[in-house]
């Protein structure tokens, strides 16, 4: 069974740049792949040319993009399909622990997944709409660039739809024996900042041991 651990948070509060960083430096001595979601979701709507996707597959996904959609269950082999392509791409051993950021995102989703990674810790990032809208203009993490997808209108209906339907799988993994870290990002909190704080919790809370 993969192990991983979940990234949880709205649009803007830095769970990209936080993944980013711990697949370079790594977590007390374990080495972390950062199995980004959206951002492999964004290069197959631009056209990249992976993981088998046929060109109605593509053009699903760049509406689901563009209209701030989740993969629902119907749709969900998508997402095996591109996570089975990453996992392969980075040569896999299965000793490495998988971030995972944007998958799952609602309880259909993470019901599937378990069924191909555990998950025994949930870091859940957040920030007020305000400070979010802040680091998306200011782009906090570096990680902004490009994207057509930062005007008010999507990051609120996202932030939305975050708050309905993903925020409330900190209490499904809970139920399920993960432990649940929540940290607290400000407008001006850099990536090196909040994997500080993920560090001192995962330290404070004495959980190393369950990765």
């Amino acid at each position: 069974m993969l192990k991983g651990i979940l990234l949880l948070g709205p649009t803007g509060v830095g769970k990209s740049p936080l993944g980013d960083l711990l697949e370079e430096v790594g977590l007390f001595g374990y080495k972390c792949l950062h199995f980004d979601f959206g951002r492999e979701l964004r290069a197959i709507a631009k056209g990249a040319h992976r993981y088998d996707i046929l060109p109605s597959e593509q053009i699903f996904i760049k509406k689901v993009l563009e209209e701030g959609l989740l993969l629902e269950n119907e749709h969900f082999y998508l997402a095996e399909k591109i996570l089975t392509s990453f996992l392969k791409a980075k040569n896999f051993s299965g000793r490495e622990i998988i971030i995972m950021n944007g998958l799952p995102r609602h309880q259909g989703q993470a019901k599937a997944l378990a069924k191909k990674i555990f998950i025994p810790l949930v870091v859940t990032i957040e920030a007020s709409f305000e400070e979010i809208l802040e680091r998306i203009h200011r782009d906090i993490g570096g990680d902004r660039k490009g994207r057509d997808d930062d005007y008010i209108e999507l990051i609120y209906r996202k932030w939305q739809t975050y708050k309905k339907r993903t925020r409330p799988l900190r209490e499904y993994y809970k139920n399920k024996g993960a432990k649940i870290l929540k940290l607290i990002v400000g407008r001006l909190t850099t990536p090196q900042e909040t994997l500080a704080l993920l560090q001192e919790k995962i330290t404070a809370e004495k959980i190393l041991g369950n990765l």
